[in-house]
């Protein structure tokens, strides 16, 4: 490599290394602000999906549902922020008057507020680790419906968290078996069974189901003998 650039790569290497120690800052900040804010408004269950489903999806008005019955149970609803499942959960959260919590990221594409958060309960970060801290630290119950990447990448965070005991168990719901079944199956019969990369029990941790009524009912029932508190 010729000297002039190599020295100019290291110069360059250094100054980055300088801009992300300053980062360090700006991720405590998010992180004091969002324990600060989510803190303050008590139990709550997080609800992941696609941005992408439009109102009049069998998805989304179930999303809404689910989220209207589990604010009426005085549980808050906490969502990504951005349209599609997100918003339907902030909507049904909305209709039942309760708790409507947005953590909003900045995306290239898809992401921009809902008009359902509550006004002093959307959150904005830079930061996807910090903002998945948040899903998961105060949330009761995660309720997965349909979605693409982020969802799943929600799912296996929250599963393995849940499998290491790296904090408390909480019930982990997917929604909708034509959706979700062939994933489960395939958990079963290859992770499971043929390689052995997961325990029987692991998939004890999910619950898969269909309906509204399932979803509150198991929720409920759960929550008659295990107390209410942060995972960590």
């Amino acid at each position: 490599m010729n000297e002039s650039i190599k020295v100019s790569k290291q110069r360059n290497w250094k100054e980055s290394q300088a801009h992300s120690s300053w980062q360090i800052f700006k991720i405590m900040a998010e992180f004091v602000d969002g324990f600060e804010s989510l803190s303050r408004i008590g139990p709550c269950i997080s609800m992941f999906g696609s941005a992408r489903t439009k109102p009049g999806n069998h998805y989304y008005e179930l999303a809404v549902e689910i989220a209207k019955r589990l604010a009426e149970e005085g549980f808050g609803i906490i969502s990504g922020g951005g349209p599609g499942i997100m918003e339907a959960a902030n909507r049904g959260a909305t209709l039942a008057g309760g708790k409507s919590v947005g953590l909003n990221i900045e995306l290239p594409f898809e992401q921009r507020p809902n008009s359902f958060i509550d006004r002093d309960k959307s959150l904005n970060f830079d930061f996807f680790f910090v903002r998945k801290v948040m899903f998961v630290k105060y949330s009761q119950a995660f309720i997965m419906m349909p979605g693409g990447w982020g969802t799943m990448d929600e799912f296996f965070e929250v599963a393995t968290l849940v499998q290491t005991g790296k904090f408390k168990q909480s019930p982990m719901i997917l929604v909708g078996r034509d959706y979700w079944g062939g994933m489960i199956d395939w958990m079963k019969k290859t992770m499971c069974d043929q390689e052995g990369n997961i325990n029987a029990e692991d998939l004890n941790l999910i619950r898969i189901f269909d309906t509204a009524d399932e979803v509150v009912h198991f929720i409920q029932d759960y929550y008659k003998t295990k107390p209410l508190a942060p995972n960590f």
